[in-house]
């Protein structure tokens, strides 16, 4: 009787990407960025669908306001000074894992996207994945300057996804800039 040797390959690659999500938008620019996080799915829903939290975590969505039904209006600090007004209305809810939404006539730039909540498989956190489809004001040029200007959407879904992991894990959002209640001591004196 011959034995197999026991293997120890293993498929370790992420489920994030495992299936076949679309991830091509109906836009000129798209981007999908994930991030493990350690708290419950639920949680994570919860404090993503309620988009009055958001401007807690993403630095340049100045303001959310609600609207009727599933609809919403956002101020968003765009390239070189500009202000941009984003009107969604969520478009699919599945809740405590996925929440997708599309841009409305009135918004300034076109855009949908959606995010998922999915436990790890190895009960190691929820994965966190956040799909965004646009079409960047001024075409290819406008493109170009958000990027140059920081202010490109694959940027900033990579740090605002960054930061919601640091705000649901610790209850804040590191910085390095000087908290406005510590004075700092006058060096010149």
């Amino acid at each position: 009787m011959s034995e197999q040797p026991m293997s120890t390959d293993a498929d370790v690659r992420s489920p994030a990407f495992l299936h076949t999500d679309q991830v091509e938008g109906e836009f000129d620019a798209a981007s999908i960025r994930a991030v493990m996080i350690n708290r419950p799915r639920r949680e994570l829903y919860d404090f993503w669908r309620d988009v009055r939290n958001l401007p807690l975590f993403m630095e340049n969505v100045k303001s959310v306001e609600l609207l009727e039904g599933d609809r919403s209006s956002w101020l968003v600090a765009g390239p070189a000074g500009s202000e941009i007004e984003l009107v969604s209305e969520i478009t699919e809810d599945r809740p405590g894992e996925y929440i997708a939404w599309r841009s409305l006539e009135e918004s300034d730039i076109d855009h949908e996207g959606w995010i998922e909540f999915r436990d790890n498989p190895f009960g190691r956190g929820v994965e966190v994945r956040v799909f965004i489809s646009y079409d960047p004001p001024a075409g290819a040029l406008g493109k170009v300057v958000a990027k140059v200007m920081q202010r490109e959407p694959r940027v900033q879904a990579r740090r605002e996804l960054r930061r919601f992991k640091q705000l649901m894990e610790t209850g804040e959002v590191a910085t390095s800039k000087a908290p406005d209640a510590a004075p700092r001591a006058d060096r010149h004196s």
